[in-house]
């Protein structure tokens, strides 16, 4: 089981085409990316699609660096250098030979080694380098959250091992690697839990989806407790617009725009699918007792409360724009649709019948 303050990014996960992805906002597509050209690591899978959709909207030339095996045929128009990150810089090298970039876009850079290889590959070849890490960076979860928050650390920085205790520190020393290899020309973003079409992970989707079956339906926690998702579209948006600015620094990436709670992100999945859905509130203390507060997706316990109370100031300084919250779950219960039925039956998180079951007996 996924921990709740872990792998709040995913980058893998079924591609299809992309219906999902309409242009956001006239003032995104002001930020013309006319005759920059971005070194996407990965790019065929949730965010690097985001990302590429975007970037080709505004203009801009994309050349996708992966070894080909997930989703290959996605984005038959673009240049693609087939090719493993974690190959030695000599190797690494001889890919790039040539080429030069705008930015490289990093999505999938869980170890320092990673990076720091990638950059040396590139050194001379690209003026920026954006990447993704994850407000698991932080070291306290326990209260509000900002760029300037304290750190997590390792005790042994050579781990190679992700759990629910290197991983911050992991995204930490990714960042670090980053900052050191381009100094000043380094984009750290930090989102928290990513939600909308082509999310691998369910978390966000399995809401919507219980819902929609309504009924009696446990509610974690209880109606005004804080809830933080960025809608994975408009994490590309932002990144896009960074990008073609050759922005830099630190930037947390969380949403919507105002509070949102539980409450309100339940009814409105309410509102968005019409169900009859009748939601029981369950302590953190009683999901506990019912052996089920690990399973409970996106909403976070009392013990890590900082997590949903992480400011995005500084981004929405920036171009920061988010799209309506049912506009989200209207387009993640499309996209489901379009998976295949042995996909839909095997759904990756949220509660079983049983567990809920359980759970709902301690109301």
């Amino acid at each position: 089981m996924q921990s709740r303050r872990t792998f709040l990014l995913s980058s893998a996960g079924a591609a299809l085409s992309l219906p999902f992805w309409p242009a956001h906002s006239d003032a995104a597509a002001a930020a013309s990316g006319a005759g920059k050209h971005f070194l996407m690591i990965g790019g065929t899978s949730f965010v690097g699609p985001a990302f590429v959709e975007e970037a080709k909207r505004r203009g801009a030339k994309i050349t996708l660096f992966n070894r080909g095996k997930t989703n290959p045929g996605l984005f038959p128009e673009l240049e693609k250098i087939h090719g493993d990150r974690n190959a030695d810089v000599a190797t690494l090298t001889s890919l790039f030979a040539g080429r030069s970039f705008d930015a490289v876009i990093d999505t999938s850079g869980y170890y320092p080694r990673q990076i720091r290889n990638m950059a040396a590959a590139l050194k001379g070849r690209a003026k920026s380098y954006v990447f993704v890490s994850s407000v698991s960076a932080y070291k306290d979860m326990t209260k509000p959250l900002a760029e300037d928050s304290e750190l997590a650390t390792l005790s042994d920085p050579t781990v190679e091992k992700i759990t629910e205790g290197t991983y911050g520190g992991l995204k930490v020393l990714c960042e670090q690697a980053a900052q050191a290899a381009f100094p000043g020309a380094a984009l750290i973003v930090r989102p928290g839990y990513i939600v909308g079409p082509r999310d691998p992970t369910d978390r966000f989707t399995s809401w919507p989806l219980r819902v929609r079956r309504g009924g009696e339906m446990l509610a974690p926690g209880t109606a005004s407790d804080p809830v933080q998702i960025i809608d994975v579209r408009d994490l590309g948006d932002w990144m896009v617009t960074q990008a073609i600015a050759g922005q830099s620094g630190v930037f947390n990436l969380v949403g919507p725009e105002k509070k949102l709670s539980m409450g309100e992100l339940l009814e409105t999945c309410k509102r968005v699918t019409k169900s009859d859905a009748r939601f029981v509130w369950i302590s953190a203390d009683k999901l506990k007792q019912a052996g089920v507060l690990d399973h409970v997706p996106i909403w976070v316990p009392p013990s890590d409360i900082g997590m949903a109370q992480v400011s995005h100031a500084r981004a929405i300084k920036t171009g920061l724009t988010f799209r309506p919250l049912a506009t989200t779950i209207a387009d993640t219960l499309a996209w489901w649709q379009t998976l295949p039925a042995e996909r839909q039956a095997k759904l990756r998180a949220g509660l079983s019948a049983e567990q809920e079951a359980t759970a709902l007996k301690l109301r």
